[in-house]
């Protein structure tokens, strides 16, 4: 059963080889003073020590998605207690022929396979107050009644390294964490413009045509979740068929 996991020196004695190794991969990259990892929340998250961590199997297996929706469910109904700046960083354990071999692509299709199946099991069932199409410029991944930003990275991202990571990874930060940040900031727009900043002297590609901002009329917010390793991106949402496929399957 994989529990929802907070760092610290005593805490990583009770983790797996694995995880740990791969929670020390993480720290490295969150820690690096000369290489700033872009996402100015994130880095003020990791610093006060209010992320939550989980680790979770095979991506591409049933039993892994109840994994992800148990400590999903355990971090919504805690996450006010951790901090305004926390979020939840999910590890999958690829196998050595994943890594070896899966594209970026290929993990693209993992990770919508991932939210979609995430979805049909949760009992909350979806906000009244956000859409179900994707293609609207309020629509959000929403989970046990709570609105969340999911960013994906994987081994195989190469120039973007925002979104490179030695395993698959998802951040899922609640919506009311970025309200309360860019509200709490004297000019969101200056904060967002060191962010592309970063993303510039990080990456060894441009930005991301899709990087965008909630709400915007000519925003899709699940264009921004997981990022390709180049310019192009999906014409439409897989979430979307996903949706329609659950909802005939209901009827």
């Amino acid at each position: 059963m994989s529990v929802l996991y907070q760092d610290s020196p005593t805490n990583r004695n009770n983790l797996s080889s694995w995880e740990r190794a791969t929670l020390e991969q993480f720290v490295i990259k969150m820690n690096d003073k000369e290489k700033l990892f872009p996402c100015i929340p994130a880095t003020i998250g990791f610093t006060l020590n209010q992320l939550r961590y989980g680790f979770l199997g095979d991506p591409r297996k049933l039993e892994t998605v109840g994994q992800l929706a148990d400590l999903l469910k355990e971090f919504t109904n805690k996450s006010k207690r951790f901090g305004a700046y926390t979020s939840l960083i999910l590890f999958f354990r690829l196998t050595d022929g994943m890594i070896n071999s899966y594209t970026v692509n290929d993990y693209e299709q993992l990770f919508w396979q991932q939210l979609s199946t995430l979805t049909s099991v949760d009992g909350s069932g979806w906000p009244e107050d956000i859409p179900t199409d994707p293609h609207n410029p309020i629509w959000e991944f929403c989970f046990h009644d709570e609105r969340y930003f999911v960013y994906c990275a994987t081994p195989a991202h190469e120039k973007r390294q925002s979104r490179h990571f030695d395993t698959m990874m998802l951040a899922i930060t609640p919506r009311w964490v970025l309200q309360t940040f860019y509200q709490s900031e004297v000019n969101a727009k200056k904060i967002k413009k060191r962010i592309r900043e970063r993303l510039v002297k990080y990456d060894s590609i441009g930005l991301h045509p899709d990087l965008n901002s909630y709400g915007a009329l000519d925003n899709y917010e699940w264009r921004q979740y997981f990022l390709r390793d180049d310019n192009t991106t999906l014409k439409s949402c897989p979430f979307h068929a996903a949706w329609n496929d659950l909802n005939c399957s209901h009827k």
